[in-house]
């Protein structure tokens, strides 16, 4: 068991630092740009920026405070159980009430290699149909941006 312990730790260690870099949400080295013409501006909805389940993990943490206050032995127990599925189903539903779609714009831009990209963003009033413009990024990172 003591010889494995070192395996353990570095394997450990491991996944708290992978965890630790997807959670950043920064990747490192140079970022993509590219030049282009605005072709066509769409409005869309975008799922709104809240964290999904946050409601539910700070509701069902109340209800268990509020259950470990009730009773004692296994009726304590229960209560808290019971709490935690309660405060957890209520904040869930507090949560939806407020995780509306934000607006946003699908962009259509021609590269100038001919090639068109459609990058989907919160909406930027700047941009307007034939104007030069950045693709920064790529994927869901990309953005558009005003040429200056």
């Amino acid at each position: 068991m003591l010889n494995r312990l070192p395996s353990y730790a570095l394997a450990a260690m491991a996944a708290l630092m992978l965890i630790a870099g997807v959670a950043s949400g920064q990747q490192p080295g140079a970022m993509e740009v590219r030049q282009g013409v605005i072709e066509q501006i769409t409005p869309v909805q975008l799922q709104s920026n809240h964290h999904r389940g946050i409601g539910a993990i700070v509701g069902g943490l109340g209800g268990l405070g509020i259950g470990s206050l009730i009773g004692g032995g296994t009726g304590r127990d229960v209560a808290m159980v019971a709490g935690t599925l309660g405060g957890a189903l209520f904040g869930n539903e507090i949560q939806k009430r407020h995780d509306q779609p934000v607006p946003g714009q699908q962009i259509i831009v021609r590269v100038k290699s001919g090639v068109l990209v459609a990058v989907t963003q919160p909406v930027d009033s700047n941009l307007r149909t034939g104007q030069n413009v950045y693709i920064e990024g790529s994927g869901e990172g990309a953005r558009v941006v005003a040429q200056k």
